[in-house]
């Protein structure tokens, strides 16, 4: 990806606790991406949310649950991105699915870049 470059982020919010064939759901979006050859994925633990039945999920002490909200995050070209949301049909059960339109600000990977 290039400096400037328009390209999808999509989004996926489930549980911690979704499973899939007796495996995590957020593992298997993350397989599924590396094997389509997309440019990364990336899962992010949420402290506390709600979804559809507006149960709260909350890592707080006196209230811990084993089911927080988990967002993946894949970055991407569109056509690369759009043919991936197939992946998703009967993987997520629960959840949602957004798209946005970005910006490569910067992409430190590239090559040529000092990664020091």
């Amino acid at each position: 990806m290039k400096q400037g470059q328009r390209v999808l982020r999509l989004t996926v919010l489930v549980g911690e606790s979704d499973q899939w064939q007796h495996r995590p759901v957020y593992a298997e979006i993350v397989r599924r991406a590396r094997d389509a050859g997309l440019a990364g994925a990336s899962v992010f633990r949420g402290l506390e949310g709600f979804g559809r039945f507006h149960t709260i999920h909350t890592s707080r002490i006196l209230s811990l649950s084993e089911d927080l909200p988990l967002s993946i995050v894949i970055i991407d070209e569109e056509d690369r991105i759009r043919g991936f949301l197939p992946q998703l049909d009967g993987l997520v059960t629960e959840g949602i699915a957004v798209l946005d339109d970005v910006e490569v600000v910067r992409h430190f990977g590239d090559a040529g870049d000092d990664p020091a």
